[in-house]
């Protein structure tokens, strides 16, 4: 009989943090979910409220807080733009202050931890596709800073905190992931194409769209992190778990088109400072160590995120969060 954990998901009602928590809780563990709230929403884990084993905890990880766990998923950040832009110093303390003080609780529990970090510590990269080995190229002074250098410092916590207390931690490096429980409003490209179609609006691409991107469906992309958590040999990481089919932004803005059947029209804006013209994984590392690769092509990841869009009403969401 497989053990009972208990487990902490930090940012357990997010897009992929809900989808973990519902993984976690069909397998018997015993799952707190902790949230601010911010760009999550109840009703992603509603389903999961009335389970003996679930428990959802409305906080904000910048306080600590004293909980009893076997295993901590650090997925508390905002991820889009317009969210970790929205107010860039609170971005930075749920990286620092965040990480430091899940990496405390797991200290004190003796429990092991995994910090979802990002492909966004590529920054604009000069090198393609993506191994862990880059190092990066990332504007320290930039709109993308709080997020991207926020999360490169949250890595290097990560691995003082094993290098100073023997910690067994875990690092992945999330690549564009989507699915069902996306934000409508979050900005990302995704989901903002999906709503854009489905409500008749011009679809928006910035600069001319030749910018390449990969799309890894969010089963898959839960599917590595736990197996990442639940490796016993010494793999730590940083890891790459991404799909390493490339897109670009205007291929994927047809292929909605087409999906949804709408008759959108595709208009131009300016790029955003700092936009990567390249995002590719090298995910030979996640192969070899997790015997893991992404399954769910992308036209039928498309099709069950834009049914879920569907069955949603955009009014019950927040409005996009303003940017500068």
């Amino acid at each position: 009989m497989a053990k009972i954990k208990r487990v902490l998901v930090a940012g357990g009602a997010g897009f992929l943090g809900s989808h973990l928590c519902e993984r976690l809780v069909t397998a018997g563990h015993d799952v707190i979910c902790l949230d601010n709230f911010f760009t999550s929403q109840k009703s992603n884990v509603s389903h999961l409220l009335g389970l003996p084993n679930f428990e959802l905890i409305r906080h904000d990880v910048i306080e600590p807080i004293i909980l009893e766990a076997d295993e901590v998923y650090n997925l508390a950040c905002p991820a889009a733009p317009g969210h970790y832009q929205y107010n860039p110093i609170k971005t930075m303390k749920t990286s620092l202050v965040g990480s430091i003080n899940m990496l405390g609780l797991a200290k004190r529990c003796r429990a092991k931890i995994l910090q979802a970090s990002t492909s966004e510590v590529y920054g604009d990269p000069d090198v393609h596709p993506q191994p862990e080995t880059y190092r990066g190229n990332v504007n320290t002074l930039g709109l993308r800073a709080c997020y991207d250098e926020g999360k490169r410092a949250a890595e290097s916590l990560f691995m003082d905190y094993r290098r100073v207390h023997k910690m067994p931690v875990r690092i992945v490096r999330i690549f564009n992931t989507y699915g069902p429980r996306m934000h409508p409003f979050d900005g990302r490209v995704v989901s903002n194409f999906i709503r854009q179609a489905l409500t008749g609006e011009p679809i928006t691409i910035f600069g001319s769209g030749n910018q390449t991107r990969s799309f890894c469906y969010r089963d898959d992309l839960v599917e590595a992190m736990i197996r990442m958590m639940d490796n016993e040999n010494d793999f730590v990481g940083p890891v790459n778990i991404g799909n390493p089919g490339e897109f670009t932004i205007r291929e994927l803005a047809e292929l909605v088109i087409r999906l949804t059947g709408a008759s959108s029209e595709i208009i131009s804006k300016p790029l955003p400072a700092d936009d990567p013209r390249q995002r590719q994984p090298d995910i030979s590392l996640a192969k070899a160590q997790l015997d893991w690769e992404p399954k769910v092509p992308l036209a039928e990841g498309l099709k069950k995120t834009i049914d879920w869009f569907r069955s949603i009403d955009f009014e019950q969401y927040r409005p996009p969060t303003p940017m500068y």
